[in-house]
């Protein structure tokens, strides 16, 4: 039985309840001061050693609900991920909180292999972040179960999903977990998982009567907006000059792309570099640690880079192209705005990206039927309905926020908790019109498809509506045709971006093979015949161009002060060769700026402020904040912050 977000978490009464001792070690520990919506539910099913399935979108607290309960019972906790450097990443923050926690990956430096060994022989390690590969090597399974191991944590579950969007062969050896350790419970984790996908986790990972807990997919603080591309560097250009200085990850379809939108980038003084799976690794190590230690403020990538990266404060993430599905951009634009603050997401499609994914996807099927894969046919009809989702998506008319809950399984009333007028994507914030007469519009690019024989695609019907005199239209004599010109007063995007709107709709369908050619649906023809109602939607209104972003005024914070504190945190970060989120994150921060605490009493009431943490950096801190403080008492402007 599934148990949603709505289910939210109750007031604990019970002077005996076992939460009790996780609420006291999650405040002294991280400095929060109470559980988010299930994520009581998940650490009850933990102690209670039972399996559990949590889904739970980017940022909304899934690594707490193994993490807490690995600190109040006796025995090794071990967590499996797909990545070593998002492993890294937490390791550090956890050793930074005073966590007792290490992993163990290949290339690992010989001294820090050795000293997790010790610690794990002394039974001193709470929690262990291995790859499946490394738990289900011959033995090792068998030792940590000698090391009082008590609970396995499985994060990136979707990966073991045959349907899941990132299928990893790898994961499915943990089905195995259950027949060899039929005591231990087993949580498995992940942020994009649609009902088919949950149920498919469960199966393969063979849980037993698990409490799958379903979080809300919304995620109000980021800003989704959809747009026909045009001239994609100064589209992506305008986007990143909305968030000066800030942290951005620009995500293109293919290397060769990354390479030219990143030199274009450079050349406008965008201070970027590239990220794919072609460079050199050291290079893309050297991009990684500039970026996560805020020496970077751009990173043009494939798709290959984020999975790895913790940085909480991404302000904008850019698609130059379609994803080729709703889990993919869902989980891509769930890196940014992960600390809770405003954030923006943009996505810049055209009719291209959705008829090239339809051939890859058609390919792959071709060569996997081939080479006698089983279920390629079924993979492919998968395949291609979550690029439906996608292309319905990029190009509706709904409010962004919505689709995506309803993507998700989210009940009808849950979605409907979205707040009508979202304020949060370019449909609720009226940078998108409708076309007025758009059945009109729709029903001569209809026409025309029909008048052209149902056998050409997107650019020549357009060259015909447009009245253009190009040596096909004149050889085909389509220059002849009624509906030639009709809709001469518009730009061959406006027209393509409403070809690609209708085919999104259903109305207009595009053939299999070789050649994209367009032809009208059941509900095409209806919408000829007049019998039924399209819409239109016109280019984005070019006065849109405000963006989400954090206010440090509008936490009631001091600017200023919020700067000096994120310079300081940037010098003790390099000092200790940890990125400067594992020190504080920027909503931390801004409650110092507000609140301005002068005694490590008031500082350790601030959200994320744990005891190692205040009493290891807040002297740090509370001298800076008690200097800014007398600075501005006695008429002195505050020094600026050291610019890197």
């Amino acid at each position: 039985m599934e148990t949603s977000a709505a289910a939210l978490s109750q007031p604990i009464a019970d002077p005996g309840d076992p939460l009790l001792p996780v609420l006291e070690v999650v405040r002294r520990t991280f400095g929060f001061e109470s559980l988010r919506p299930l994520q009581d539910r998940a650490i009850r099913a933990t102690l209670e050693g039972r399996d559990a399935l949590l889904v739970m979108p980017t940022g909304g607290g899934k690594s707490l609900c193994y993490q807490a309960p690995a600190l109040v019972r006796a025995g090794l906790t071990v967590v499996v991920s797909p990545l070593i450097s998002l492993m890294q990443d937490q390791v550090d923050a956890l050793r930074a909180d005073g966590v007792p926690a290490g992993m163990l990956a290949s290339g690992q430096e010989g001294s820090d292999r050795r000293e997790v060994e010790r610690d794990l022989e002394s039974r001193r390690m709470r929690l262990l972040y291995l790859s499946p590969e490394r738990l289900m090597s011959p033995g090792f399974l068998e030792r940590l179960v000698g090391l009082d191991l008590c609970a396995i944590a499985i994060d990136e579950a979707h990966c073991i999903s045959h349907w899941g969007h990132d299928f990893r062969p790898e994961y499915r050896q943990m089905g195995e977990l259950r027949r060899r350790l039929p005591t231990t419970p087993i949580q498995a984790y992940t942020a994009t998982a649609t009902p088919r996908v949950r149920a498919d986790i469960a199966a393969q990972l063979r849980l037993r009567e698990p409490e799958i807990l379903v979080g809300r997919f919304d995620r109000p603080n980021l800003t989704y907006r959809v747009q026909a591309r045009r001239d994609l560097v100064l589209d992506v250009e305008a986007v990143i000059a909305r968030h000066p200085r800030e942290a951005g990850i620009v995500y293109c379809l293919r290397r060769t792309d990354v390479e030219e939108l990143c030199a274009a980038l450079q050349a406008r003084g965008v201070r970027c570099e590239p990220y794919h799976a072609g460079l050199d690794p050291g290079a893309r190590r050297r991009t990684q640690r500039a970026f996560q230690s805020e020496e970077l403020d751009v990173v043009v990538a494939t798709v290959a880079f984020g999975m790895g990266i913790d940085r909480p404060d991404v302000r904008f993430v850019v698609h130059a192209s379609l994803p080729k599905g709703v889990e993919q951009y869902s989980q891509e634009t769930g890196r940014a705005g992960r600390d809770g603050l405003p954030a923006e997401c943009v996505l810049f499609y055209g009719g291209a990206d959705y008829h090239g994914w339809k051939s890859l996807i058609e390919h792959s099927a071709r060569e996997a039927r081939e080479n006698g894969v089983e279920n390629a046919g079924a993979d492919l009809d998968d395949a291609l309905e979550r690029l439906a989702h996608m292309w319905s998506l990029a190009t509706g008319a709904a409010c962004r926020h919505k689709s995506l809950c309803r993507y998700f399984g989210e009940t009808d009333d849950a979605a409907a908790a979205v707040p009508k007028g979202c304020r949060a994507c370019d449909v609720c914030l009226g940078e998108i019109a409708r076309v007025a007469d758009g059945q009109v519009v729709a029903q001569k690019i209809l026409s025309c498809i029909v008048k052209t024989g149902q056998r050409f695609g997107a650019t020549h019907v357009t060259d015909v509506l447009r009245g253009a005199r190009t040596e096909k239209v004149r050889q085909t004599g389509h220059d002849a045709l009624s509906t030639y010109g009709l809709l001469a007063q518009h730009a061959a995007r406006e027209i393509r971006a409403w070809i690609d709107q209708l085919v999104g709709q259903g109305h207009v369908r595009v053939a299999d093979g070789e050649y994209p050619t367009l032809f009208l649906s059941k509900s095409g023809v209806e919408v000829l015949r007049d019998e039924q109602q399209a819409t239109l939607l016109a280019p984005v209104l070019p006065q849109a161009k405000r963006a989400a972003k954090p206010s440090a005024a509008d936490e009631g914070a001091d600017e200023a002060l919020f700067e000096r504190l994120r310079g300081l945190r940037r010098q003790l970060a390099r000092e200790r060769g940890v990125p400067p989120y594992v020190i504080f994150n920027d909503r931390t921060l801004l409650s110092m700026a507000a609140r301005l605490p002068a005694s490590p009493e008031e500082l350790r009431a601030i959200k994320g402020v744990g005891d190692k943490k205040a009493a290891d950096l807040g002297p740090a801190f509370l001298a800076e904040v008690a200097s800014f403080v007398r600075a501005r008492e006695s008429g002195i402007a505050p020094a600026a912050p050291p610019v890197d």
